[in-house]
């Protein structure tokens, strides 16, 4: 039985996730990758070095590619494996996973993509079974050989989207968008979703592009992925990135300030010593967590967050996962990280700014004015973002847009 996992970032192994004798989980990395001229640590919160990390140190990165919650039981079930055997899970699903990484058996290189040729385009039959098959084996875990993870706890898959269609890839082929399918339980996530996106990209924050795809009636989230780049040859590349929770060694378990998670304090300080450019950062951040509370995204935690690593920087990653979730009365209002110790927008006072400006070190003028700004820009391109998707969706977007607004006026009420 497999004893030991190779990580690797490309075609460069980086460093071995191995189980120790006391069936632990370890990581150690490369000595050639160390010595290396102008290699990076994988994540924050384990800097290069020769010592191994221990499973308190490096768990929570590794366990931060899985799926989380009902979607990691699921893919448990699927493979045969315990939901707690995090090892077995990166070995049998990953192959390609958020960031630049992929983990492969210590007897196996990554296989070489033959370019060029393209990966077989998913009829629309095909689309739709996969559609149906996702919410009980989420990421089609275990078949046909695919080794896919992604984070979170809502259904989805990555896969490849070009201008013929889509289509899984292929073993060790960088997949270019995720699909993500509507939330059974609750109406209307696909539309509310890419609403909440294109207003954010309407408005000038940086985001996921994102579109709605409709095949044989079934609609569906197609989000482009910014952990991916093309060359000039069209050949893509996986580009590094971590969530926050990974970066500050928390498991997806503590992803809830409530569960003793991050809080915006600790997100500001983690850019502010992480990112190559912390002071355009932390205004990204600032946007994020203004345009989070206008929309009513009271799910917005640690893992949906992330440091993006560039070529030649580190980045606060575009926005993603943005969805109204006071739209839904079975959710709870309560914000994931609170403001001011505020948990939701409707408590919020004037005079509860100064205190958000201590916890994330901006100054209160800045917070208010930034605040109202996005406020009236969320008013007046509000129409636009939903008049930007087809009619069909329009009228589903409607609720959406009117809630939105009518929080913008909220904020600006309490500035």
């Amino acid at each position: 039985m497999t004893a030991s996992l190779n990580v690797w970032w490309d075609k460069h192994r980086v460093g071995v996730l191995s189980i120790d004798s006391h069936g632990d989980t370890e990581f150690t990395y490369a000595q050639s990758w160390c010595e290396a001229p102008g290699t990076r640590a994988i994540s924050v919160s384990f800097p290069l070095q020769a010592e191994t990390f221990s499973r308190r140190q490096c768990r929570p990165f590794f366990e931060g590619l899985l799926p989380e919650e009902s979607q990691r039981i699921a893919v448990a079930a699927a493979l045969g494996i315990s939901q707690q055997n995090e090892f077995r899970l990166l070995e049998a699903i990953g192959g390609e996973v958020a960031g630049a990484l992929s983990l492969w058996p210590e007897d196996v290189t990554p296989p070489e993509t033959t370019w060029g040729s393209p990966a077989e385009r998913l009829s629309d039959q095909a689309v739709v079974a996969l559609l149906d098959r996702l919410p009980t084996r989420p990421l089609l875990a275990g078949e046909g050989g695919l080794r896919l993870s992604l984070a979170g706890a809502q259904a989805k898959v990555p896969l490849i989207a070009t201008s013929d269609g889509l289509a899984l890839p292929r073993p060790g082929e960088p997949t270019t968008h995720i699909l993500k399918p509507p939330i059974a339980r609750f109406s209307g996530t696909t539309e509310n979703e890419a609403f909440a996106m294109r207003l954010a990209q309407k408005i000038g924050l940086d985001v996921a592009d994102v579109e709605i795809r409709t095949v044989s009636g079934r609609s569906f989230l197609l989000i482009k992925r910014y952990d991916r780049t093309a060359d000039v040859d069209g050949k893509m590349h996986r580009l590094h990135q971590e969530d926050f929770c990974q970066a500050m060694g928390y498991t997806s378990a503590q992803k809830y300030a409530a569960d003793g998670g991050p809080v915006f304090r600790d997100c500001f300080a983690l850019l502010r010593r992480a990112a190559t450019r912390p002071a355009v950062e932390v205004l990204k951040m600032m946007d994020a967590a203004l345009f989070n509370l206008i929309i009513g995204n009271a799910d917005a935690h640690g893992k949906n967050y992330s440091l993006l690593y560039q070529p030649d920087a580190i980045v606060m990653a575009p926005l993603y996962d943005l969805l109204s979730t006071v739209a839904y009365p079975d959710l709870s209002p309560n914000l994931a990280m609170k403001i001011a110790k505020r948990p939701r927008l409707e408590d919020l006072l004037p005079r509860d700014w100064a205190k958000f400006a201590e916890e994330t070190g901006l100054t209160e003028p800045y917070i208010k004015r930034r605040a109202a700004s996005l406020a009236d820009r969320v008013i007046a391109d509000a129409p636009r973002a939903r008049a930007s998707f087809d009619a069909s969706f329009k009228t589903l977007m409607q609720p959406f847009e009117d809630l939105v607004v009518a929080r913008a006026g909220v904020l600006k009420a309490a500035l």
